[in-house]
């Protein structure tokens, strides 16, 4: 259980990475320079002030300099990430195939968060996690997909699942962007970003057509059930309020990958 245990040490790191990620990309701000700050009062944060979890529990969610509140979101996605790295690890062992989830799982929480947020899905992880999962489908293959099937004979388990990767990335992002420029002329208005079509293509790298397909049904179910629970709760104007969808394509991804390629293999394996 010591992989186990430093796989979640790992993740809550990543986690933190990942919060100054969702605050500084929207805003076109680098990543690396400077170091983490207070948005309110702009003083730098201590590095016992910056770790994961512990700090954000020991100041009350508040800055140590100025006493404003600090977003749930950075304890809860240091959390996720954490909980996401160490179920890699219990079910998938140290492989190559824990790395790829575990990897995927940051990219889906990131972009979850950023959606949810400022209703924007950066690049650096919609495309560059689309590269991402193409160099993962060599190394770590799709083997349920369909063009995997098709083509393993032919080319090879390795080289058929970068295949799968490609044409999954390129058909279910373009069916969704399809269905948007449709939505768009006969409603005029715009029903899809451009942003979630990239997100799509990113998972179907990672998963393969069939997965993605699953992604976008359940996400579809999310997003109708808790998005009209949402807007009731809060009481928004149905009409004009925008659905953070590339939030439920993440949780949807999070849920078809961990449960259909990491628990329940593990479920499995131990049964």
């Amino acid at each position: 259980m010591l992989e186990v245990a430093l796989a979640f040490l790992a993740g809550l790191l990543i986690g933190s990475f990942l919060n100054v990620c969702v605050y500084r990309l929207p805003r076109d701000l680098s990543v690396v320079r400077p170091r983490s700050y207070c948005p309110q009062c702009e003083k730098p944060v201590a590095w016992y002030d910056n770790i994961p979890v512990a700090s954000y529990l020991i100041l009350g969610g508040r800055c140590r300099h100025c006493k404003a509140k600090i977003p749930l979101r950075y304890l809860l996605v240091e959390l996720a990430t954490g909980a996401a790295f160490a179920i890699c690890v219990l079910g998938l062992g140290l492989t190559l195939a824990a790395l790829k989830y575990a990897i995927f799982s940051a990219i889906l929480i990131m972009l979850l968060a950023t959606d949810f947020e400022e209703r924007i899905l950066p690049d650096e992880f919609t495309l560059g996690g689309a590269a991402i999962g193409i160099v993962f489908a060599a190394v770590a293959p799709i083997e349920s997909g369909i063009v995997t099937f098709l083509l393993s004979g032919a080319l090879g388990l390795r080289m058929a699942s970068v295949a799968e990767a490609l044409v999954s990335a390129w058909v279910a992002g373009g069916a969704i962007w399809l269905v948007g420029w449709l939505y768009e002329k006969i409603r005029h208005r715009e029903g899809m970003g451009f942003g979630d079509v990239k997100m799509i293509a990113m998972i179907g790298a990672f998963l393969g057509f069939q997965e993605t397909l699953l992604t976008l049904i359940l996400a579809s179910v999310l997003g109708s059930v808790g998005g009209v629970a949402y807007v009731l709760i809060t009481k928004k104007d149905m009409s004009t309020y925008e659905l953070p969808f590339g939030s439920f394509i993440g949780l949807a991804g999070l849920v078809v990958a961990l449960w259909g390629h990491v628990i329940r293999v593990w479920y499995s394996g131990g049964a």
